[in-house]
């Protein structure tokens, strides 16, 4: 399975049950992926979009290779560890790293 396609079931398990990002501020991570490019995950109103390419409303981008957002999706990557080993580099609120990975161990 390609990690676009493991964030899309992330996503449908999210919007199935929107009780843990439905009290979110509507925000929009950007996550640029070494080998897929970059993707937008949006959440707006309690509900979670996936879009292709860049936005300039991302309030945090994360930078990391296809293997550690798999890793991220499915709760077994550290962030805070990944970040300090150059795993994981963030531009903007590097708190919302940590939120996005806080919202996704919800769902597993």
């Amino acid at each position: 399975m390609t990690v676009k396609a493991e964030l899309m079931t992330l996503v449908e398990k999210m919007n199935a049950n929107p009780e843990f990002i439905k009290d979110e501020k509507n925000r929009v991570f950007q996550v640029n992926l070494a080998e897929s490019g970059p993707l937008q995950i949006i959440i707006i109103d309690g509900q979670v979009n996936v879009l292709e390419g860049s936005s300039d409303q991302a309030e945090v981008i994360l930078n990391l290779s296809d293997e550690n957002f798999s890793k991220l999706i499915n709760d077994n990557l550290n962030t805070t560890m990944a970040f300090m080993k150059g795993q994981l580099k963030v531009d903007g609120k590097v708190g919302l790293a940590l939120k996005l990975q806080e919202i996704v161990t919800k769902y597993q």
